[in-house]
């Protein structure tokens, strides 16, 4: 295998590794039912003049499985962050004790179950869709790798290669969204 495959092939590795991350990050937004700390990723503060991620000025975490706990490191920051939650409509409603904010997770209806179900899989879907342009891509490289003076044997061996990459990832993104269906139907 030449140098310039072995290139196309780790960039379309990295690309596609991309998108597994990506969905994670997507899959972690979308509320399960369970408390989760990753719910409020995202979420800007106002923090002495300048917009600041929510976990850079407290301590998020879950006590229990229908509780979130906000506990600001200041306690004038309390108000900033009431506000910044109900602002980012994720459908939770805040409630400010003096020393920390803590947000309970109502249960899911089996309708909002259904739905969160489908925003998953769509999610999946585009990463999926983002798979296969990288497979794309490395194809047309290899294809124009061919015109330059690649032989047609090493362009073939490099396609199943990349083909092979992409059925493994997609296999991935089906186990992410099978885990998370899971998670979201689960009671």
């Amino acid at each position: 295998m030449t140098e310039e495959i072995k290139m196309v092939m780790e960039m379309t590795k990295d690309s596609m590794d991309k998108s597994l991350l990506h969905l994670d990050d997507r899959l972690a937004h979308i509320r399960a039912g369970k408390a989760d700390a990753r719910t409020l990723d995202g979420i800007m503060v106002d923090y002495y003049g300048s917009t600041t991620a929510l976990s850079q000025v407290s301590n998020i975490n879950t006590p229990d499985a229908r509780t979130i706990k906000v506990q600001p490191w200041e306690k004038n920051m309390i108000d900033p962050i009431e506000k910044a939650i109900m602002y980012a409509n994720l459908g939770l409603n805040p409630m400010n004790n003096g020393e920390s904010i803590l947000i309970n997770v109502p249960p899911l209806t089996e309708e909002r179950r259904k739905d969160l179900v489908k925003q998953a899989k769509a999610e999946g879907e585009h990463s999926k869709v983002s798979i296969r342009n990288a497979r794309k891509d490395a194809i047309d490289q290899f294809k124009q790798m061919k015109k330059d003076g690649l032989s047609e044997d090493m362009e073939k061996d490099a396609e199943a290669e990349v083909q092979s990459l992409t059925v493994n990832f997609s296999s991935q993104i089906d186990e992410m969204i099978k885990k998370k269906e899971v998670d979201i139907m689960t009671l």
